[in-house]
């Protein structure tokens, strides 16, 4: 889709509430389309077949999967209340719960998947509302390593599919097909520029169908019979209540599933809040909350409609960084024409009818891109000689326990089928090994106090005892009580700055980590990001806000770093201050 420059390169259009004209978020929308519906479709393709399901079970279950998916993604952009992240987020089928949705189907068929899909669901809920009191066992170093492992537990179902072809066919058939598709899709990704790259899945699968076709291996007869409008009849499998052992041993998988589920759409709301603005700003979890809980309530539908859990597709942040057009207006037309498709069989048939060995191809490069992802957010959080033992040690334990090579005999009879999914296992490991580090870590002093400059005596008083107790000085003591008053000072600030404040509670607590020290300010929810300040000092200032802008500076000059992290229902500033002698000087 090419675009003129008045609506690529000025900096307006870095906005999600810009308006842009219909055609073009129409045809933004419609390559939106072309490259995640294909993994949207193909994704319950391969479950439903592995598993046995019939034919017009597998045709209901796509349909469903890609309206609500369509439905999701429109949710995801127009945000109602808090439902929703207020950007284009894409959605489509989730890659991370093939392996468990496959053996929910082979256990207990499409009720069992629709009970455990409704158990996440609810799950996800939950621990979305309360995901700030998550935030020191879901480090960067636990996510990355559950979205590794992810191919590690995808792969063997995966590569199954490279033998699904027809009796009879030549036996050349299926590794021509599928690497027509892999060599297609690598040269145009290692060698393409601009649009053409962002293609690349959808021409190498058309690639490998071309190729699977020569052979007879593309199912043409199916796309002649199907209807050009209609939807499959409904197969509503009803709920499986009975709360079996086929339940109660997938429950700990759908539970992590659901977890991973999470983690992938906060690391989306994440990327696409960096590049939706210009200047980008900090991260806000309210957004990140909106997001998760629009995902909620399309895994809800999954579970009525009988098909696999959703989760977040990468397409809608690459077309922003490519365009620089992040309206919302865009992920409307995007949720539009998948809701168009599902009413259009022979538009779905094309991609079912997609062959196995072109299908795993697709996935592996999928896959590939998942584990790269999951690398990345590990290293951009900084690796030390703790989080490297920890990520290194989860992910080798979970190869070992999805290979069934870590002591199966003993661990069959200790904890039955859960530990032999990688994904759990690695993330049992990863979580752990996170909360050993956290629980043996120097003893955190702590007050709890109201949000007012009445407070700081209070406070004074424990950091003065922290600082003794760790054996600083007075230069040190005095820069904690400095830190803490900015801190503090900023965050009352925005309590004025509220129409109608509400009254709020701080609790700050402080512990000492290796040559510094570690603030963390915990209150309620309040407007504007004291990281976005702290970014934007210098460039413009309010001039009624000069003496905020004072106390900012202060802080800045005074802490290693600040992060600050806004939920709907906790607001969390935290400050590293370096002994005397360090590098006080730091970043936002």
């Amino acid at each position: 889709m090419s675009t003129d420059a008045s609506d690529t390169t000025s900096d307006s259009s870095r906005h999600p509430d810009k308006k842009i004209r219909a055609m073009l978020a129409a045809g933004l929308g419609i390559q939106l389309a072309g490259m995640a519906i294909p993994g949207t479709v193909l994704i319950p393709t391969v479950v439903f077949r592995a598993a046995g399901e019939a034919e017009s079970l597998l045709l209901w279950a796509v349909s469903a999967s890609v309206m609500i998916c369509g439905v999701v993604t429109i949710l995801q952009a127009v945000r109602v209340g808090r439902i929703g992240a207020g950007y284009i987020l894409v959605t489509g089928t989730s890659g991370a719960s093939i392996a468990v949705s496959i053996a929910a189907l082979t256990e207990g068929g499409p009720a069992l998947l629709a009970v455990l899909v409704l158990v996440l669901a609810l799950f996800q809920f939950v621990f979305s509302a309360r995901l700030a009191l998550f935030r020191q066992i879901l480090t960067p170093t636990v996510m990355g390593t559950v979205l590794m492992l992810t191919p590690v537990t995808v792969m063997p179902v995966i590569f199954d599919q490279l033998k699904n072809v027809p009796a009879g066919a030549p036996p050349s058939a299926a590794p021509l097909s599928t690497l027509a598709t892999l060599l297609v899709i690598s040269v145009i990704v290692l060698k393409a520029k601009g649009p053409l790259r962002l293609w690349a899945p959808v021409i190498g699968i058309v690639a490998g169908s071309i190729v699977a076709g020569a052979f007879g291996l593309y199912e043409v007869d199916r796309v002649a019979e199907a209807p050009w409008v209609g939807l499959p009849r409904a197969q509503w499998p009803g709920f499986d209540f009975d709360f079996g052992p086929a339940f109660w041993g997938l429950l700990p998988a759908f539970l992590f599933i659901s977890v991973v589920c999470t983690i992938q759409t906060i690391s989306g709301s994440v990327a696409v809040q960096r590049v939706s603005r210009s200047p980008p700003r900090a991260v806000d979890f309210r957004t990140t909350q909106g997001a998760v809980a629009a995902d909620v309530t399309g895994n809800l539908l999954s579970s009525l409609a009988g098909t696999m859990p959703i989760g977040f597709r990468p397409t809608g942040t690459s077309m922003i960084e490519l365009t620089g057009i992040s309206s919302r207006r865009v992920g409307v037309a995007y949720g539009a024409v998948a809701i168009a498709l599902a009413f259009l069989p022979k538009a779905l048939a094309v991609i079912v009818a997609i062959p196995g060995p072109v299908i795993a191809a697709f996935i592996t490069v999928m896959m590939a891109t998942i584990f790269v992802i999951g690398m990345r957010i590990i290293i951009q959080d900084g690796i030390d000689y703790r989080k490297g033992a920890i990520a290194g040690v989860a992910f080798w334990v979970g190869v070992g326990f999805q290979n069934g090579v870590v002591y199966p005999e003993y661990i069959t009879a200790l904890a039955g089928p859960h530990l032999h999914n990688g994904m759990v296992a690695g993330g049992l490991v990863a979580i752990t090994m996170t909360l050993f580090t956290e629980l043996t870590k120097p003893r955190r002093s702590r007050v709890e106090v109201e949000l007012d400059v009445t407070a700081l005596e209070n406070i004074r008083k424990v950091l003065a005892a922290f600082a003794s107790r760790s054996g600083w000085d007075t230069a040190m003591a005095d820069r904690l009580d400095a830190v803490s008053e900015e801190a503090l000072l900023t965050l009352m600030r925005k309590d004025e700055a509220e129409e109608e404040p509400e009254r709020r509670r701080l609790l700050l607590t402080v512990r000492k980590e290796d040559d510094g020290a570690i603030l963390e300010f915990v209150a309620s929810t309040g407007g504007g990001n004291l990281q976005d300040r702290l970014a934007l000092l210098g460039e413009q200032a309010e001039e009624d806000a000069i003496e905020q802008e004072v106390s900012l500076r202060l802080l800045r000059h005074l802490a290693s770093w600040v992060r600050h992290q806004q939920y709907h229902d906790t607001d969390i500033v935290t400050v590293r201050v370096e002994a005397p002698g360090g590098s006080p000087g730091g970043q936002a």
